[in-house]
């Protein structure tokens, strides 16, 4: 096996780590080796400008972890903290984010779609605008078809306007290689005046 090809497997699995690779960790307790740190305790109070050893000796009175929150000031800064708690907190609010994050369904249609297939479809985009997701509608075009593109677009306009009652349209009906493509997403609730 060649110097490379193991190199790669053992990148692949996590044996070496490169320069590039960028850490999420924050140093903790004896982790941190820098000659000053500036330190804050758990009020939020700055303690000022100290010795790793003295920042943790504090810490350790308390019960408590020293952990790096910001490693590139100089001195960089750490805080006393519970460092379980850090992670739990930290962790909820990934998780928060990703919840509120607003993804892409899409549906594919093709020209002669059944108009059963399509009230299926359109059920569907109901439900995913429901639930807060942008709709983007893809219709295939093959052959013969795509030489009339623009019938198709007023189809694809015609399938958005039956959704009109709980979408706008962000993108309309346009040409993207051998499809046409529109895209839309949930409509947002009218605020009522005071």
């Amino acid at each position: 096996m060649s110097t490379s090809c193991w190199r790669a497997q053992l990148g692949r699995f996590g044996g070496l780590t490169t320069k590039t690779q960028k850490t999420d960790r924050n140093r903790v307790n004896y982790q941190i080796r820098v000659p000053e740190i500036r330190v804050i305790d758990d009020d939020g109070e700055q303690l000022g400008i100290l010795t790793p050893d003295e920042a943790r000796t504090i810490a350790e009175e308390r019960g408590l972890d020293l952990v790096e929150v910001a490693p590139n000031a100089k001195p960089p800064v750490c805080r006393i903290m519970d460092f379980g708690k850090f992670q739990y907190e930290r962790s909820k609010r990934a998780a928060a984010a990703r919840k509120t994050q607003t993804t892409i369904k899409t549906i594919t249609l093709r020209p002669k779609t059944d108009t059963h297939d399509l009230e299926t479809k359109l059920k569907h985009a109901r439900k995913f605008l429901k639930e807060g997701n942008r709709v983007k509608f893809v219709m295939r075009l093959r052959g013969r078809e795509r030489a009339n593109p623009r019938m198709w677009g007023d189809k694809l306009d015609e399938i958005i306007a039956a959704l009109v009652d709980c979408s706008q349209v962000t993108q309309k009906p346009m040409t993207e290689g051998r499809a046409i493509t529109a895209q839309v997403e949930p409509k947002v609730a009218a605020v009522p005046e005071a």
